[in-house]
């Protein structure tokens, strides 16, 4: 028997129907106009129930959105749930995301983002740092049939697995997605059966029965903690309401609304507990609930809509990093380095500075990486701390933003650049948008290896850079010396911001250069002044920077004399630098080694003819790659592509007008 006492029995019952209850009030008012939206969970209430009281406290929750009933039975603050739902001031995401989409990190619950099976990788990374602490807790991530079809929900079972991590997934299998069968999408029955394909335990359970549920999900815990790995719960319940209120069910027959209306969970749970507690004691139960709840949501709908500032917007699009510790003056000795040795160099001395650091990426750990980065890295931290990853980059990403939930601070290697695609998802609208939304900082780096110029063709060459720095809450930086590599390196490990940290393969082994051998920051968003020049201004980062000191070198000869400023972070950029270069030599030219439509260049030099348009003597210029994929033959790159090719036709252009 899952519950024994009368005390957990009146506490079962509560929280069984309060979600219930507070359902059915924004069902009133959604009739009455004065609530416009609300996804129903309405029959399911047994699920969320059900898995949060058979959980302990420190456990980890990662709902859906119609899983009201984990923030209840989790005992959060209804006022401001209640806010939060109205979208009114007092909620907990000062407007800026509704329903569930946050998370409480005092009731470690971790919300949704739209992409549905997007938290399932992130329930592996709390799961991972649970048990690298030693933590007697589990992570217990929901979703929906239809999200089961999703490559996060494939490639989290897989890391669990492998992993062996305390998680239980838990899938509300309701019927439909939206209005389609679950018959029609999914080919097999029981979508408990994926888990055997994942070597994983799997159990169909009633989730309509919330006795049944605490019993498996319970069973489920106990395993995880004994060290035997992710659980699969199968919860079979139905969705008796539309997707969202305003869907309606007009698509579902008539005798399967009527079958499951005589599952409902309350109706079969109420029995049990008027034969413990007593019909009278369920009747008060339930008449005190809805007084409450009826007077609590009235409250709520009268307080003010959110408002805000555009300062107060702004400041919360990147937690406030500390200032950096400069190393002790005794230490002021540089060495000389190949830039990707200063970039282990760097990592190495931060791993040994952060005992909460872990490495993870595909060959990073036996093999060192597929550049050698890592090399020594196992030997040296363990096999906890440097960690080889399945390929899937999705839920490495994701996995990442569930250990910098829980206060670690990893860094995940995409092998190359190009492969960053595949966790576009995560990387773009959930690490970006976390500390805005619901104020969590994340502290996690991804090193990602780009850019051309070794013949490795379309698949291996790409700087897509620009794709993150039009996303908010992304910091992107991008070295192009080795002393810049190892203090780039530092301080973007130190922010407590998600930071994409883009290496140039070409630059790896093909430049050397003094290096400090203390823990030396540069400070992000601070360009460098490479070369003072006079006449024309060149703006880049990575290998552009190299491209235009030799152009700065072959130009003097002519009687030219090209300043060279290496931006070093894209976002944020040095705006002030640039603009007091601009206003010395009134020309400029931004170099970038991508392709230049929709290439970060044409941010640059939008800003600067806004902010400095008197100050130039001729318009800015943009030079970039071709708009072409990066062809394997090198003349192609190399007399095609390359923005190196167009860059001394762009300084006669700019000198010219």
């Amino acid at each position: 028997m899952a519950i024994r006492t009368k005390k957990d029995t009146e506490s079962v019952y509560r929280a069984l129907l309060l979600p219930r209850i507070i359902e059915e009030k924004k069902l009133r008012l959604i009739r009455q106009g004065r609530l416009s939206k609300w996804f129903s969970g309405y029959g399911q209430e047994a699920i969320a129930v059900g898995v949060t009281w058979a959980l302990s406290e420190d456990d980890y929750l990662l709902p859906m959105h119609r899983n009201l009933g984990v923030w209840t039975t989790r005992g959060v603050d209804l006022d401001r749930l209640f806010c939060q739902l109205m979208g009114r001031e007092g909620g907990f995401t000062k407007g800026r995301d509704r329903t569930f989409h946050f998370g409480l990190p005092e009731k470690n619950i971790v919300g949704m983002i739209s992409h549905l099976a997007a938290m399932l990788p992130v329930a592996d990374g709390l799961a991972l740092a649970a048990r690298m602490r030693k933590e007697k807790r589990v992570a217990a991530a929901f979703v929906g049939e239809g999200a089961t079809r999703e490559g996060d929900f494939h490639e989290a079972l897989n890391l669990a697995s492998v992993w062996k991590l305390p998680v239980l997934f838990v899938i509300e299998n309701n019927g439909y997605g939206l209005s389609t069968p679950t018959s029609e999408a999914i080919p097999v029955e029981n979508l408990a059966e994926a888990g055997s394909g994942y070597g994983m335990a799997s159990v169909v359970v009633d989730g309509n029965n919330v006795l049944a549920v605490i019993e498996a999900v319970r069973n489920a815990r106990k395993r995880a903690l004994k060290g035997e790995g992710p659980t699969l719960l199968e919860m079979k319940t139905f969705r008796m309401r539309g997707h969202e209120e305003a869907s309606g069910t007009k698509y579902v027959p008539k005798e399967l609304q009527e079958k499951w209306a005589t599952l409902d969970p309350i109706e079969r749970f109420e029995p049990y507990a008027e034969e413990k507690l007593g019909k009278d004691v369920c009747v008060r139960i339930r008449e005190d609930l809805v007084a409450h709840i009826d007077k609590l949501a009235e409250w709520a709908l009268q307080q003010p809509e959110v408002s805000s500032t555009e300062a107060k917007e702004y400041a919360d699009v990147f937690a406030v990093a500390a200032p950096a510790t400069p190393p002790a003056a005794t230490n002021n000795h540089e060495s000389e380095q190949r830039f990707i040795d200063a970039i282990t160099d760097g990592l190495r001395a931060w791993m040994r500075e952060e005992p909460d650091s872990v490495v993870m990426g595909q060959d990073v750990a036996e093999y060192g990486g597929v550049f050698k980065v890592t090399q020594g890295f196992l030997e040296e931290f363990g096999k906890d701390r440097v960690r080889n990853t399945p390929i899937i980059e999705s839920a490495a990403v994701g996995a990442s933003m569930g250990l910098a939930l829980a206060g670690m601070k990893p860094i995940l290697e995409i092998q190359y650049a190009d492969f960053i695609s595949c966790g576009f998802n995560q990387i773009v609208n959930n690490l970006a948008t976390t500390f805005y939304r619901w104020g969590s900082s994340l502290n996690v780096t991804i090193r990602a290896p780009f850019g051309g110029g070794i013949g490795a063709g379309p698949f291996h060459s790409q700087s897509m850079e620009a794709w993150f720095c039009h996303v908010p809450g992304l910091k992107v930086v991008i070295p192009s010396s080795p002393a810049d590599a190892k203090g780039l390196l530092l301080a973007s490990l130190d922010d407590p911001n998600p930071v994409l940290f883009f290496e140039h393969k070409k630059l790896y082994r093909s430049i050397r250069g003094q290096v400090p051998d203390a823990a030396v920051r540069v400070p992000l968003g601070k360009a460098h002044v490479t070369r003072e020049g006079s006449d024309v201004t060149i703006v880049t980062w990575g290998v552009g920077v190299h491209w235009a000191v030799d152009a700065a070198e072959r130009w003097t000869s002519k009687g030219v004399d090209l300043e060279v400023i290496d931006l070093r972070t894209l976002v944020p950029w040095d705006r002030e630098t640039v603009l007091a270069s601009v206003r010395k030599t009134h020309r400029i030219i931004v170099l970038h080694e991508a392709s230049r439509t929709g290439g970060f260049g044409g941010e640059i030099a939008s800003e600067i003819s806004e902010l400095a348009f008197h100050e130039l003597d001729a318009p800015p210029v943009r030079v970039g790659g071709a708009d072409l994929p990066i062809a394997f033959s090198k003349s192609i790159e190399d007399d095609i592509y390359s923005a190196n090719a167009r860059l001394d036709e762009a300084i006669e252009k700019t000198l010219a007008f």
